[in-house]
């Protein structure tokens, strides 16, 4: 195929990770290796910022913030959850990459996000605009399809497997039998990252916490969980509970979740520990609940973070760039597991129609009969994700991260009305 000239553009979208903004570095890492690639951009708050014509100069950052990016969390371009709806929006982004002369681009994102990639690159097919289009993966839920997990979710999975370790610490020394501790994790669809907490068990200790997962996969059965809940306090001090906020019941309704959605139709949970705590304290009296909710602290704990997760991600960035300048688009880059005995990752490559809006569950063979269990299948997936530590250079004490000083490219196009 012949060379394609012209300018790269990346953007970030979705809910941020600890990694995530590693796959930018890869990204620019790479960019800058190849003749074909002019300026390297990146786009404020996703789409966002392309449709206010709102970009910056990646090229024009030191290579010193640029490498800090492999170990700061957030998305240092912003991020967005906005959804392209109407006809003049996707012709809005069009106009922006051409006047710009964008000819690749790179989107990190999760589900949505390789949906929003794909339909900008039918588009300019559509016109008749030659564009590349790469959507790298990023999810702390590991829910997307075909890949064989995603950057970030190992990350977030050590993070609570940390936090259950040293939970129980506490537990341990405030538990009389009579204490119920509960972490809500996130998780809307897909119960990955509250299995990932099986990660704080001990081998050969199945009794260690966390005593009990809850999983969207496994429908709530309160008389079961309220058995099992009694069963631990009898042989423990205390029963530590990980619950995933998109639990549902046996009718399929989320066990809590409020009126609201965000732009891609979809529930704002939040509140599966609290609607736990209650049914627990209604039922089981002189037990002591306490809720933990880590919310945003899981996804961007890079103080906690995985060396594996962060260097994968790192190279999903750069395999973007490497796929699109010999020729490939409509494609998501992939992590493919290797064979032997030992871990080993290699890169592929998934056409974004068939990863958008889908949902990747938790496998139902993983998790034990008795469905708060995860079994030794997960155990071998997971545990060699979250091998090795992120080194994260401090100052006086606390982590330094990335600042990117966002050097603005000069807006060529008529501000966007409405």
């Amino acid at each position: 195929m012949a060379e394609l000239v012209g300018n790269v553009l990346v953007g970030q979208s979705g809910g941020p990770t600890s990694v995530i903004n590693a796959s930018v570095a890869g990204i620019v890492n790479e960019a800058l290796n190849h003749e074909c690639i002019e300026e390297i951009y990146g786009a404020l708050n996703g789409v966002l910022g392309i449709l206010q014509e709102d970009l910056i100069d990646l090229a024009s950052e030191s290579q010193q913030q640029i490498r800090a990016l492999r170990h700061t969390p957030g998305a240092a371009l912003g991020t967005c959850r906005y959804k392209l709806k109407s006809q003049a929006d996707f012709d809005r982004v069009l106009e922006v990459f051409k006047v710009h002369n964008i000819r690749y681009f790179f989107y990190i994102g999760g589900n949505d996000s390789q949906d929003t990639a794909d339909k900008i690159s039918k588009l300019a097919q559509q016109q008749g605009y030659e564009l590349r289009v790469i959507g790298v993966p990023k999810t702390i839920d590991n829910d997307l399809p075909i890949t064989d997990h995603t950057p970030g979710y190992a990350s977030a999975a050590k993070y609570i497997a940390t936090s259950v370790r040293e939970v129980a610490c506490d537990n341990e020394a405030m538990g009389q039998g009579d204490l119920v501790s509960i972490i809500e994790v996130m998780g809307r669809s897909a119960g990955w990252l509250a299995a990932g907490a099986a990660l704080a068990k001990r081998k050969d200790h199945p009794h260690d916490p966390p005593h009990l997962i809850l999983l969207p996969e496994i429908a709530f059965n309160q008389e079961k969980v309220l058995e099992d809940v009694r069963r631990v306090l009898k042989r423990e001090r205390y029963c530590l509970i990980v619950v995933a906020e998109g639990l549902i019941d046996q009718d399929g309704n989320y066990l809590a979740a409020n009126a609201q959605t965000d732009a891609f139709g979809h529930a704002q949970l939040g509140g599966a520990g609290d609607a736990l705590a209650e049914i627990l304290g209604q039922n089981l009296p002189g037990v002591k609940v306490r809720v933990a909710k880590p919310g945003i602290l899981q996804r961007c704990a890079a103080h906690a973070g995985s060396k594996t997760d962060a260097d994968e991600a790192f190279l999903a960035g750069e395999a973007a760039v490497e796929a699109a300048v010999r020729g490939e688009t409509d494609k998501m880059v992939t992590l493919l597991r290797g064979d032997g005995e030992q871990y080993t990752t290699e890169t592929g490559l998934a056409p974004l129609s068939e990863v958008a809006n889908s949902v990747k569950k938790l496998p139902r063979e993983w998790i034990n009969d008795d469905g708060v269990s995860m079994n030794f299948q997960f155990l071998r997936y997971a545990q060699p994700l979250i091998q090795g530590e992120t080194v994260v250079p401090h100052d006086s004490g606390v982590p330094v991260f990335a600042r990117l000083e966002k050097v603005r490219v000069e807006k060529l196009l008529p501000a966007r009305e409405g």
